[in-house]
């Protein structure tokens, strides 16, 4: 006997995501990890709350695949920093990671980043 198949689940407005992602970070994830794992990458399924910890973005995000082969709706975060990552000395301020997409980074007035995904 087959079970039924999941079905798929359905990108989040990207705000919504990050907000969801990041409430579970901080009330739930960080508190368990924050001592051990500094520095270390966490990414975060927001829609099933199960997370994986490593040592690089990819290697967290493919952890958490195999947990979540369906995920859409993905946050990583940098235990014990506020951004995911920084260039040139200033930080981004948390970045959802937007998995097998191609990035558009724009850099507008007042210093504002935007990062999207590039559809076809």
């Amino acid at each position: 006997m087959t079970s039924p198949k999941t079905p798929p689940q359905s990108r989040l407005p990207r705000e919504e995501a990050i907000r969801i992602g990041k409430e579970i970070y901080k009330d739930t994830i960080l508190p368990q990890i924050e001592r051990d794992h500094h520095g270390e990458y966490v990414a975060i399924d927001v829609d099933t709350q199960k997370w994986a910890v490593a040592t690089t973005t990819r290697a967290a995000v493919e952890s958490l695949r195999e947990q979540c082969p369906d995920a859409v709706n993905i946050l990583c975060e940098r235990v014990g920093y506020r951004a995911l990552r920084s260039y040139g000395g200033s930080s981004l301020a948390g970045m959802s990671l937007l998995d097998k997409h191609d990035l558009a980074i724009r850099v507008q007035d007042g210093g504002r980043v935007l990062i999207q995904a590039i559809t076809d």
